[in-house]
């Protein structure tokens, strides 16, 4: 960055509307068309989940696809072939210092360490932002973004598009309408291994031709590239600097409707009970116990929701529940005071015992699309289902789970309005420094 004429310090401040001492920045660009016109949208990311994204929202009626970028000349070439007139940018702080008035909102689509510089970048400048999960990489972040989409209105959508299936509605209705009585526990599960217990290579591969290596590590510090998809383009996940593991790729998917259907918010506590990461990456095989406090559809003054990945399952007594049935490769288990409900990933739930739920009229709900609720949502047409207000608690507790799994088999209390933990060893990962020439003023 400190290398880049357009990008000195000084004229990324100037973006961000502030000065050296930080100084607020009030907006006049919040809604830069009426909701009858054209939606001007910019892509941060254009492979992966951000071509997925790209698609749906550019399927979207009136809306334009104004600038993209991407660090990687090769993932970038279909998109910038599909959208001829969209100005593309290798380095995402060039683009926002150039479209900031001709752009309205953006998708932040990248790995999950830029979420946040991103975010945070684009709406200081007032745009509405459609952001993936994990909302952010650490817990200081999440809370700045939630925050901060409250400071300046924007509107705000998490990448949990399953939310807005009706597969996940129908089960926040069943659990909510009291189907199986009140919730005493939920055991939840991804069978993905975004992990790695190997550590890290020493060795230094050549950069691709077309692949900014530097702008991709963006705010963490500089290290060797290592090639065969190391980290680009997607195993990053499993790596401590810029991913956050199984549980944070799939947790704020399978954990959503666990929140929606039972108005979860802050855990109490957090304990791991899996493995430690090594140095650089994550574990497999997690085991996290989260302690919610009661709600009016739990039973006991705390609640436990307990994480398994990997190999890692639910004990043999909870899959007896199933009564012989499939049991789910991802997915929760809603245990209740009259039954039980089995919510596979991405299916439709089912009740157990067998026999008292035989005669259970489902409710009939319908699904949308999530990316389209965004943008009409821009446009002022109704809200968002997974806005940062909701997004950002439930990223928040994804993200404990991972804090935890460093320090196994020790109960963590957690002081939410604090930012806190009991154990100041733990208080050390709750945020992360940027290196030099990559501060974020909103970030603080």
């Amino acid at each position: 960055m400190n290398n880049h004429p357009i990008h000195s310090r000084r004229s990324v401040l100037k973006l961000l509307g502030t000065t050296a001492a930080g100084a607020p920045f009030v907006t006049s660009n919040l809604m830069a068309n009426p909701p009858s016109q054209k939606l001007r949208h910019a892509c941060f990311g254009m492979g992966g989940m951000a071509e997925s994204d790209l698609a749906h929202i550019s399927n979207c009626k009136n809306v334009e696809i104004a600038a993209f970028c991407d660090v990687d000349l090769a993932k970038a070439a279909p998109a910038r072939q599909k959208f001829p007139n969209a100005r593309f940018y290798q380095d995402w702080r060039e683009m926002l210092e150039k479209e900031a008035d001709k752009i309205d909102s953006v998708n932040v689509s990248t790995p999950d360490h830029m979420h946040a510089p991103m975010g945070v970048s684009a709406m200081a400048l007032g745009k509405h932002i459609y952001g993936q999960k994990p909302l952010a990489h650490s817990l200081h972040e999440v809370r700045r973004m939630t925050e901060l989409a409250k400071e300046k209105k924007v509107v705000t959508q998490m990448g949990i598009q399953i939310h807005s299936t009706a597969y996940y509605r129908m089960a926040a209705q069943v659990i909510q309408a009291g189907a199986i009585g009140k919730v005493k526990e939920v055991h939840t599960w991804s069978s993905k291994t975004w992990g790695d217990p190997a550590p890290m290579p020493e060795k230094e591969d050549p950069v691709p031709e077309g692949f900014d290596w530097d702008k991709w590590l963006g705010v963490r510090d500089k290290r060797p590239y290592i090639g065969g998809s190391y980290y680009h383009p997607e195993n990053w996940r499993k790596r401590l600097d810029f991913g956050t593991g199984t549980l944070g790729d799939m947790g704020c998917h399978i954990m959503d409707p666990i929140f929606e259907s039972l108005k979860l918010n802050a855990p109490v506590s957090v304990r791991s009970e899996g493995p430690a990461p090594n140095a650089t990456n994550w574990a497999i095989d997690g085991k996290v116990i989260y302690s919610f406090a009661r709600t009016p559809l739990t039973e006991g003054d705390t609640i436990n929701v307990t994480w398994y990945d990997g190999a890692a399952r639910p004990p043999a007594e909870v899959v007896a529940l199933l009564e012989g049935k499939e049991f789910p490769d991802q997915g929760s288990i809603f245990i209740g005071t009259g039954g039980v409900m089995v919510l596979p990933h991405v299916s439709r739930l089912q009740l157990f015992p067998i026999e008292k739920f035989k005669d259970y009229k489902l409710p009939r709900v319908e699904g949308e699309s999530h990316w389209m609720q965004f943008i009409e949502a821009c446009r002022g047409n109704g809200k968002t289902s997974t806005d940062f207000s909701y997004a950002g608690p439930l990223t928040e507790a994804i993200l404990l789970g991972g804090i935890a799994s460093r320090f196994p088999n020790t109960t963590l209390k957690w002081d939410s309005p604090g930012l806190k933990f009991d154990l100041a060893e733990a208080n050390r990962f709750v945020r992360k420094e940027y290196r030099e020439g990559w501060k974020i003023p909103q970030l603080g």
